[in-house]
């Protein structure tokens, strides 16, 4: 196993390799992260690694989107997760590489950054300006039957679609357009599903390709199961964008 210590950026959300992640950083702690990832020349990655926080614990302000105008500054780099912020995340995140730190003029950042590779968190240092973590790289393994499940849960998927947008499937993302790489299939139906943070925590720490793709379907037809019996069903938009997972 490889393991590396790198900044670390708590978020409400789930991280997938190969997804894009959008940051508008704000807090002064993780202004310090990005002011130090930009020394980094353009021949080395721009590395950090994702976690996502537990659910019942104070969410740090700096997060996907446009700040809350009347969140209060948080102070210090462990601010809002304790004596002890290993416990408050999840123990399963993703490295993300920044392609883009763009400084603005209040000294914040917008950062588009895109997942890597899965990494399991070993500890956590609040010593320094911003968290920083050893973490320990988790290979992706395929698993028995992941091409056929794969197929599966794209035929899934495209129903779940259907369900979720109340329109004819014609006006839906095409089967031509999505993967057909099975871990591909399993991290951008893993990231589009509407689906709260622990289950996709959960696909994130699936123990190979075909587990997360058998949860998947599970997950999706249930999921749709529900949606048949409900008479409308909010953020239509989300299924009919086209999807990128790169």
């Amino acid at each position: 196993m490889t393991t590396a210590r790198l900044p670390l950026f708590p978020l409400n959300t789930v991280l997938f390799p190969g997804l894009v992640l959008p940051l508008n950083v704000f807090e002064e702690r993780y202004r310090a992260m990005m002011r130090e990832l930009l020394k980094k020349d353009g021949s080395e990655p721009r590395l950090f690694a994702v976690v996502a926080i537990r659910d019942g614990h104070e969410v740090a302000p700096t997060a996907p989107g446009l700040p809350d105008p009347t969140a209060l500054p948080e102070r210090g780099p462990a601010a809002g997760f304790g004596e002890d912020p290993i416990r408050v995340f999840h123990p399963v995140g993703c490295v993300a590489d920044a392609a883009t730190i763009r400084e603005r003029e209040d000294g914040g950042f917008e950062v588009i950054a895109t997942g890597t590779t899965r990494v399991r968190l070993l500890s956590v240092d609040s010593s320094g300006p911003y968290l920083t973590a050893e973490v320990e790289e988790i290979p992706e393994q395929t698993g028995e039957g992941a091409g056929a499940l794969a197929e599966g849960v794209l035929r899934a998927f495209r129903d779940y679609q259907k369900r979720l947008a109340g329109a004819r499937e014609r006006t839906l993302t095409t089967g031509a357009e999505l993967p057909d790489e099975p871990s591909v299939v399993s991290y951008l139906v893993a990231s589009a599903a509407v689906l709260d943070t622990p289950c996709k925590q959960r696909l994130l720490e699936a123990p190979d390709t075909a587990a997360r793709l058998r949860e998947e379907l599970r997950v999706l037809r249930t999921e749709t199961a529900v949606l048949r019996h409900l008479p409308s069903v909010p953020m239509v938009h989300l299924t009919q964008t086209p999807m990128n997972p790169n």
